[in-house]
């Protein structure tokens, strides 16, 4: 079972380094039991069993591995899962349109809630490793997608989703932006 860094631990807020290519069997391994932790995690029954929470990403330095690396698994629908194991990802493109969760994002790092909107970008493209087809990937993601998969990448910069909140306001609306 991995273990879950804290938001309290200096390693958190490091920037992580470039993981080597071709990867390692030892950061494959790693990776891999990332997303296997996420896919567990979305059971409620194991979550019971195991004391811990459902997450829909998780980024290495989460773990203690400041390698940049993250895995992410949630449902689509009922039939589609998005799935993936990504190795030093990189945005290559991004909307000037902002989108945030109405509700607020979460993290398996943070345990006391943080409220406010968190403005990322609506659309982005993003390259990448997949350990799970082994080839680089480009990855069109929108809404929901964009948001988990800028989350995960923030943690790679040792940035967490409530530095993005306004601190003075942080339920404030901004132009040419939607919630969801």
């Amino acid at each position: 079972m991995l273990r879950i860094v804290k938001d309290n631990v200096k390693s958190l807020r490091k920037k992580s380094i470039p993981v080597e290519m071709p990867i390692s069997e030892k950061d494959r391994k790693t990776l891999e039991e990332m997303v296997d932790y996420l896919v567990k995690s979305q059971d409620e029954e194991y979550c019971t069993k195991h004391k811990i929470r459902g997450g829909v990403g998780l980024a290495a330095p989460q773990i203690g591995v400041n390698k940049r690396m993250f895995a992410v698994y949630y449902p689509k629908s009922e039939t589609e899962f998005v799935k993936y194991g990504l190795v030093n990802p990189k945005i290559i493109q991004n909307s000037v349109r902002k989108v945030a969760i109405q509700s607020g994002e979460g993290c398996l790092s943070v345990d006391e809630d943080k409220k406010g909107y968190v403005y990322r970008y609506a659309k982005i493209v993003m390259t990448g490793f997949d350990i799970l087809t082994n080839k680089e990937v480009t990855i069109t993601a929108n809404g929901y997608d964009a948001i988990v998969l800028q989350h995960e990448y923030d943690h790679l910069d040792g940035i967490l989703y409530y530095d993005r909140i306004d601190k003075s306001n942080p339920f404030k609306e901004i132009d040419n932006s939607y919630l969801i």
